[in-house]
């Protein structure tokens, strides 16, 4: 018996190992509807840039066509009636000129009776008219007939007295066939030609939105500027008042426009606002209304004329004020020279591209801005031109200390360069020998000229800021009276104008602490660059710049580095305006190097002091070979002012006895050469030398 096994589960073969698993079939994707498929293309075909430009072409030339009648309508309407004269009266009452109102509507009167006159004249030209017609043609016909007849006598024939009647006679029937022939077709074509003529009318006058218009009309940066886009660019800059007054205008508002001007790169205009609306009103929507003029707001000047109620626009041509100007003239001209009294220093350009030149002649000088904006470009730039004056003196404290001012050492009598306390208590030192020169020119003779001595500070902020003390528990900075720095440059404000004594100074980003109201108010000329807030603005130039127009707080920061505004009596400003913006020269550090070794060829050799050091033991003979420097000889008197630069407190009281005495003991006496006592530079280095040796050998003994 056999025995039958049931196997409960199908046997599987193991998969082989190189095979993957079998991954079942995913479900059909279900068809697109037709519907969402023909919505697509529509959407594709409607979004497409070919359909678009397609409906931008046919909306163009249809609105070119409709406008272009609406303005020849507009133009004959204004031809025949007095509606221009009216609009006018209008504008001119809204604008608060009844002058011009009475004007217009006396030149209205007279339209008007020229129009009746002309009107009363038609009664009677149909009358006229049949007379006239009847004596031409009587006239004309005895004409032809008198041709006639001397045809007829010349040629014997009696028929050629009609002759020239019949060929008139003929012509005429000949142009009644033309008109006939012709006049089918140009009742036909005659509309299309005056679509045509009003498009193009429309077409001129871009008579379309500017949606609508081609992509190189539509993009309209740079737009010339015209009397309707400022009209414009006004009624939409928010104020009610402007905007109605206006709109009572018509197309009239630019009566309150004064000529637009060409000037520089950008043009300019006055605008005679109406009544009831303030110039301050405009000058706070300046960004707003370089945007309604299709400038950034950097393109757009607002400044206020003498006139009441007006404002100054100078509009820049689109991206002019990105452009750079040319280099400075002291790097272009090698021949160029200064005068300090009657020469005037060639700083750069105005908006108008006109050369800005500053005068420095006793005039207290502060530059301020937000830091690296050519703060210290702008004030190096003045510098150097003043130095090819031989007669300038310069002593200058850098207190940043990164070399920018390394050019002047050879120049400057005394060059000090460094942000730390040490440098402050140096520069303010340096400025308090300023104070003592000053008193001791007040007591000259009267009459006494002197030369100009010019102490800068750059960087002034850090000696304002400086808390160190001196002995006496005196701050050096600070701005109280008994902070050192403040008292010096303040007296120095006070009176050192009358004996040029000058100070100039470059800060930062100005507050009441880094830089003190009675100090910055004791500058004559004011210059601030790109800066942070209006509040920051009146501190650097004051309120009445700023309320002028000026707005140095609108420059962009990095952007319009070396644009300054200015406000002070030596460079020509406009009438009525407070402030100029210049746009200075940039110099580089290696010209400006190349320009200070230009300058140092016209001087005698100037030896610059790097510290000023009080109680150090003096070297009488040392001192006099430093302050010869590289000339060959010096006069006495100019040897004596240099020691006395070089240390007040050693050698101020010195005589030309005491500096023979000091020469003859060192075997190193001076001389005349052209009549005047000189000292010579090999003398003095020969008995260094030998003193030098003797004191080594002395040594070695």
């Amino acid at each position: 018996m056999s025995e039958n096994v049931v196997h409960l589960h199908k046997p599987h073969d193991p998969p082989p190992p190189d095979t993957a698993p079998t991954v079942p079939d995913a479900p059909p994707t279900r068809p697109v509807p037709l519907w969402v498929r023909s919505g697509r293309a529509v959407k594709t075909a409607a979004t497409h840039e070919s359909t678009r430009a397609a409906v931008r072409a046919a909306a163009r030339h249809s609105l070119y066509t409709l406008n272009g009648g609406r303005i020849v309508a507009r133009r004959a309407w204004d031809g025949r009636t007095g509606s221009r004269y009216e609009r006018m009266i209008r504008a001119a009452e809204a604008a608060g000129n009844l002058e011009a109102a009475e004007e217009w509507e006396e030149r209205l009167q007279r339209f008007r009776a020229a129009r009746h006159h002309r009107r009363m004249d038609l009664l009677h030209s149909p009358v006229e008219a049949a007379k006239g017609v009847a004596v031409g043609a009587g006239m004309s016909i005895g004409v032809l007939v008198a041709l006639g007849v001397v045809m007829a006598l010349n040629t014997g024939h009696v028929g050629d007295v009609i002759t020239p009647l019949t060929a008139t006679i003929d012509f005429i029937a000949l142009l009644i066939r033309i008109v006939q022939v012709v006049w089918g077709p140009a009742l036909s074509i005659g509309p299309f030609l005056a679509l045509l003529a009003l498009w193009s009318v429309g077409r001129k006058q871009q008579a379309a939105p500017n949606w609508a218009l081609p992509a190189n009309a539509r993009s309209d940066e740079g737009e010339p500027i015209t009397p309707s886009i400022v009209v414009k660019a006004l009624r939409d800059l928010g104020v009610p008042a402007l905007r109605n007054a206006i709109k009572e205008m018509g197309d009239a508002g630019a009566s309150m426009l004064g000529p637009i001007r060409i000037a520089g790169c950008g043009v300019e205009v006055d605008v005679t606002l109406p009544s009831g609306v303030s110039t301050v009103e405009v000058q706070n929507r300046r960004r707003k209304l370089a945007e309604n003029l299709t400038r950034h707001e950097h393109e757009v000047f607002i400044t206020i004329p003498q006139a009441a109620r007006t404002v100054r626009l100078w509009i820049a041509d689109s991206g002019a004020l990105d452009e750079p100007i040319g280099p400075s003239p002291l790097v272009t001209d090698e021949s160029l020279t200064a005068d300090y009294a009657k020469g005037r220093a060639p700083w750069g350009q105005d908006l108008r591209g006109d050369a800005a030149l500053l005068s420095l002649y006793q005039r207290m000088l502060l530059i301020t801005g937000l830091s690296n904006q050519g703060k210290t470009a702008a004030l190096r730039a003045l510098a150097l031109w003043l130095a090819f004056d031989r007669s300038a003196e310069f002593r200058i404290a850098d207190l940043k200390g990164v070399g920018d001012w390394d050019m002047f050492d050879g120049l400057a009598t005394v060059l000090i360069q460094g942000p730390t306390d040490e440098h402050v208590i140096e520069a303010t030192e340096m400025v308090e020998d300023g104070v003592e020169e000053m008193n001791r020119r007040l007591q000259a003779p009267p009459g006494t000229t002197f030369p100009p001595l010019i102490l800068l500070v750059d960087e002034a902020q850090v000696a304002f800021m400086c808390p160190a003390r001196d002995e006496q528990k005196r701050f050096y900075g600070g701005s109280k009276a008994t902070s050192r720095y403040f008292t010096a440059c303040r007296k120095i404000h006070n009176q050192g104008r009358a004996v040029n004594v000058l100070l100039w100074q470059g800060t930062q980003d100005p507050t009441d602490q880094n830089l003190p109201k009675l100090v910055r108010e004791g500058a004559h000329t004011r210059a601030s660059l790109a800066l942070g807030t209006e509040s920051q603005a009146r501190m650097a130039l004051g309120d009445k710049a700023v309320d002028g127009g000026a707005a140095p707080h609108l420059l962009r920061q990095g952007l319009d580095q070396g644009t300054l505004v200015v406000a002070s009596s030596g460079i020509d400003i406009p009438a009525g305006q407070a402030s100029i913006t210049v746009r200075t020269h940039y110099i580089s550090t290696d010209d400006a190097k190349e320009i200070a070794n230009r300058a140092k060829a016209l001087r005698d050799g100037v030896t610059t002091l790097h510290a000023i050091d009080r109680d150090e033991e003096r070297d009488p003979l040392a001192d006099i070979a430093s302050v010869l420097g590289t000339a060959s000889r010096v006069l006495t008197a100019d040897v004596l002012k240099r020691l006395s630069a070089l240390s007040e407190d050693a050698y101020g009281t010195w005589t030309p006895g005491d500096l023979k005495r000091v020469l003859e003991d060192a075997g190193a006496e001076p001389y005349k050469s052209d009549g005047r006592m000189v000292v010579a530079r090999d003398r003095v280095t020969r008995a260094l030398a030998n003193r030098d040796t003797d004191g080594s050998a002395s040594a070695a003994g």
